[in-house]
């Protein structure tokens, strides 16, 4: 998902209710994801609600020029991140959209994000993307950070079919969606707009049957706290 789903210009739009205090404070139990995200727990890595303290590592990492090279313009500054932290809160809690801060298993501060986004009704089909802060590049951590989210989006959201778009361009990222067992499903021609230009991306789709099948081979569910 290179073309982030969130706009400034919709903050201005009234929204029952007052997510901020929440976001303020420590991980919330819910039974149910539209009212607080899970904490998912791997090796290495713990994905966790945002949070406004995030804002300005968010901000620090995701606007490095190598990591925003493929992806839409994030916010240009911590404000904008905040608004984008608040933004995401209030469309989990209507059902259709989920992001994750990634976290390291010693540290709480915020070293990228995952994104699932509803393209339709009730996440029968979602698209799905990622940023993660140059420093963890090539350590493990996306690998064990995107299991986690496949397995919460097929076995607790119940997405039956998870998309992914990456410009034929950016080798690492369409390297890291093979990895994990998506399959690329075609070329989707001058799709995506970035500093004027037109890129081709590549479609990739993982099915909840792809993920079913995997954990029967051991592919390895992670654990959900």
């Amino acid at each position: 998902m290179e073309k982030m789903p969130y706009r400034p210009e919709l903050d201005v739009v009234p929204v029952a209710g007052d997510v901020t205090a929440a976001l303020q404070q420590a991980d919330v139990i819910s039974t149910d994801w539209r009212d607080a995200l899970p904490v998912l727990v791997g090796r290495t890595v713990a994905l966790r609600e945002m949070r406004m303290a995030d804002a300005a590592s968010l901000f620090a990492l995701l606007t490095d020029a190598e990591v925003a090279r493929f992806i839409s313009p994030p916010p240009s500054s911590v404000e904008g991140f905040e608004r984008f932290i608040q933004w995401a809160a209030r469309q989990r809690a209507v059902g259709s959209y989920v992001c994750f801060a990634v976290t390291l298993a010693d540290s709480d501060t915020a070293v990228g994000i995952f994104q699932i986004r509803s393209t339709e009704p009730d996440f029968g089909t979602a698209e799905w993307g990622f940023a993660l802060g140059r420093a963890v590049w090539g350590t493990g951590v996306f690998h064990e950070a995107a299991e986690l989210v496949m397995d919460f989006a097929f076995e607790t959201i119940g997405v039956h079919r998870l998309e992914a778009r990456a410009a034929l361009r950016n080798g690492r990222g369409n390297a890291a969606l093979r990895k994990i067992g998506a399959k690329q499903e075609g070329i989707l021609r001058k799709s995506f707009q970035r500093n004027g230009e037109y890129l081709d991306q590549a479609l990739w789709t993982v099915l909840d049957e792809d993920w079913r099948m995997k954990a029967i081979w051991g592919g390895g569910k992670l654990i959900m706290h």
